[in-house]
């Protein structure tokens, strides 16, 4: 039987029987918190807020770190406008984007019980891609392309469902049914891309490569709203993403509904994943990578939630900052970066793997 010390610590933080954890409790409610995870998690916001100021300082004009941190605090610098208008907006989108990707990785990831699950491995990105080629090349207002690309990834979604929830939402029946999906909508967005105009369908494959070069704060705007609304959703996948290694009869042992909760995190994290798709386009391999570096980074048995949408944010706004840099005046778009780190990532996996069945 696991003992609480209830003398440790100041009134309302109990250091707990389990090793490396801390019971905090407030009023009726308690929290077991692991405190490696507030450790990483308060790395990683470090880390963030330092590679938000080296964003918004390098470019042309070069606006020095002490300039940045001046006009943000409201001080006034000749550099408000560059820092304002023309460099934050994009900077917070990459951090609210990446953020959301981590946390829809980690809620896809949880479910299928499969570190190579996330949004662009189980159709949702290719559902979405499909949907805004069809906008992008038909003739459609350019307003009209992200609420496009959303129903194109809720229906991917839908689709995904029904393939996937016989027996209950099985961890490798859902996987393969996502990547028959994605499968087909790529192809159905090969087909459109080919018959269409050369240009638009330019526009298109920049799109589904996944770009943030001209939006800003609409974009996060959305994209943040989604997850405020989610919150108190997104509270109670931070608990029940607990039971998630258990298995259908020990859930039930113990009093859950494993199927229903495991809809539950999975249609949360197909939303989240649809939404932000469908603001900055098929950016992959963040949903993929965060979860499970996170998990790393707090030795976890399940990657954590708010871990995995800090280093989500963190590598968006790299890449971004990489993508606008290294080939300057040349643009690269985010995804093209990203996916230079979700290669290496899939190969670090295939030999550990190997390493394990050896």
């Amino acid at each position: 039987m696991t003992t609480t010390n209830r003398s440790a610590g100041p009134a309302g933080v109990v250091r707990a029987g389990l090793p490396g954890r801390t019971l905090l409790r407030v009023g009726p409610i308690s929290l077991l918190i692991r405190r490696r995870a507030v450790l990483v998690a308060a790395v990683l916001t470090v880390l963030l807020l330092l590679a938000v100021v080296l964003s918004l300082s390098l470019g042309t004009p070069y606006v020095a770190p002490a300039d940045v941190l001046r006009s943000l605090s409201g001080a006034g610098t000749p550099y408000d406008l560059v820092v304002f208008d023309l460099r934050l907006p994009r900077v917070v989108l990459a951090a609210v984007a990446g953020a959301a990707f981590g946390v829809a990785g980690t809620l896809i990831q949880s479910v299928a019980r499969n570190p190579l699950a996330s949004p662009d491995v189980i159709g949702i990105t290719q559902g979405a891609g499909l949907a805004a080629t069809i906008a992008l090349t038909s003739g459609m207002a350019a307003v009209l392309v992200a609420p496009t690309a959303l129903v194109g990834g809720l229906l991917a979604a839908v689709l995904l469902f029904a393939l996937g929830a016989r027996h209950g939402l099985a961890a490798q029946r859902f996987v393969l049914a996502g990547v028959a999906v994605a499968f087909g909508f790529r192809a159905l967005t090969e087909v459109v891309m080919l018959t269409a105009d050369p240009i638009d369908g330019l526009r298109a494959q920049i799109w589904l490569i996944g770009t943030l070069a001209g939006k800003g704060w609409t974009e996060a705007a959305w994209i943040a709203g989604t997850l405020l609304v989610l919150l108190p959703v997104l509270a109670w996948a931070g608990w029940a993403l607990n039971s998630t290694a258990l298995d259908d009869d020990t859930a039930r042992g113990v009093g859950l509904r494993p199927v229903a909760r495991r809809i539950g995190l999975a249609g949360t994290g197909v939303l989240i994943a649809a939404m932000v798709t469908a603001q900055v386009g098929a950016v992959d391999f963040v949903a993929l990578v965060a979860p499970q570096v996170a998990r790393r980074l707090v030795r976890a048995e399940r990657p954590p939630l708010v871990c995995a949408a800090l280093l989500g944010a963190l590598l968006l706004v790299l890449a971004d900052l990489a993508g606008r840099r290294l080939l300057a005046p040349t643009q690269l778009p985010a995804g093209v970066l990203t996916a230079a780190i979700g290669g290496p990532y899939l190969i670090f996996l295939l030999l550990r793997g190997r390493r394990r069945s050896s």
